[in-house]
């Protein structure tokens, strides 16, 4: 839950090493023991002493309240008092603590210890890669591999003791609260940071929750904002050209590609005769969205086609 924060203070602390911005590219996988760790690519040169020196300096601490021993189960979770504005015991009704006073309670402790402290693993691998070399393109693979790849699809489950190990992270993580106002912390006896009566311990909605992602809920591509010098508009102008390549169509129909001196752009209203519906406008969208995902699909296969066709016509003619 906590590894990308950990990635981000490895970060700041390289480029105060450093002393210039350093620029980064990559993604966080799983290991087939469920670990996070992450591939990138720097820009620049920077000795591999120095990165194994920064990794090992660097850590994050998680000042929150224990949550090491539940006091409440999911099957009967504290409940909300409606007089107080708070929830309460089930059994006594006496009011839980609420965020701001567990705060206060762990600042007042002496003796308080952070109730996480991240580190790296000892494995820090780097290597030096030249433009243009064909490792280049083999390391940039690598990386990129990881990109399109589901949490879950990184490491199949093949055996029993591996499908075991997943099922007691994945039950462990369910209960393990994710930050300040999530609801789990109500099964340690503690309200939540912003709570309401909707919250359900044990159930909580954020992504580090759920089986697919195994902890990691957080960005899976990180990149830095200087990393390719171009704006988000350069990206999606960037995106449109490999889709009409993609495709095949070389035409100028987007919106984007026409001359916006022909039209007159204003926000539609909820009352304008001309717009229809809701539920058409999201029919409509979704309706264009899975044809284009269909033929996104299908674009390599008939790419493939015309190429093999182009090859035998031309060996065709110059057979005549």
């Amino acid at each position: 839950m906590h590894f990308p924060r950990l990635l981000d203070r490895f970060w700041q602390n390289l480029r105060r090493a450093e002393g210039w911005n350093v620029q980064y590219a990559g993604a966080v996988e799983p290991q087939r023991r469920l670990a996070p760790h992450a591939h990138f690519a720097i820009r620049g040169t920077i000795t591999r002493a120095r990165l194994r020196q920064v990794a090992a300096a660097t850590y994050h601490q998680v000042w929150w309240p224990a949550a090491d021993q539940p006091t409440y189960t999911p099957d009967r979770p504290p409940v909300w008092d409606p007089a107080t504005g708070g929830y309460a015991d089930p059994d006594t009704g006496t009011p839980l603590p609420t965020w701001a006073e567990a705060l206060d309670q762990l600042e007042a402790d002496p003796e308080a210890v952070p109730a996480h402290v991240v580190r790296f693993g000892a494995q820090v691998h780097a290597r030096g890669v030249t433009a243009g070399s064909p490792q280049a393109g083999r390391y940039v693979g690598y990386i990129t591999k990881y990109l399109t790849k589901h949490v879950a699809d990184c490491h199949p489950i093949t055996t029993g003791r591996q499908q075991a190990h997943l099922e007691r992270l994945w039950e462990q993580l369910r209960i393990t609260p994710c930050s300040p106002w999530c609801g789990n912390w109500l099964l340690y006896g503690i309200q939540p940071d912003k709570a309401h009566p909707k919250l359900a311990p044990g159930r909580c909605r954020s992504r580090v929750h759920q089986r697919a992602t195994l902890g990691l809920g957080g960005r899976r591509v990180l990149i830095s904002r200087q990393w390719s010098g171009k704006t988000l508009a350069d990206h999606r102008a960037d995106n449109h050209t490999w889709v009409r390549t993609l495709l095949g169509n070389q035409t100028t129909s987007d919106s984007q590609d026409v001359d916006p001196r022909r039209y007159a752009w204003e926000l539609a209203k909820p009352g304008d005769p001309d717009l229809p519906p809701l539920g058409h406008r999201l029919l409509r969208t979704i309706s264009e969205r899975i044809q284009r995902r269909v033929q996104l699909d299908h674009a390599p296969t008939n790419h493939a086609s015309r190429r093999s066709s182009d090859m035998t016509t031309s060996t065709l003619d110059t057979r005549r």
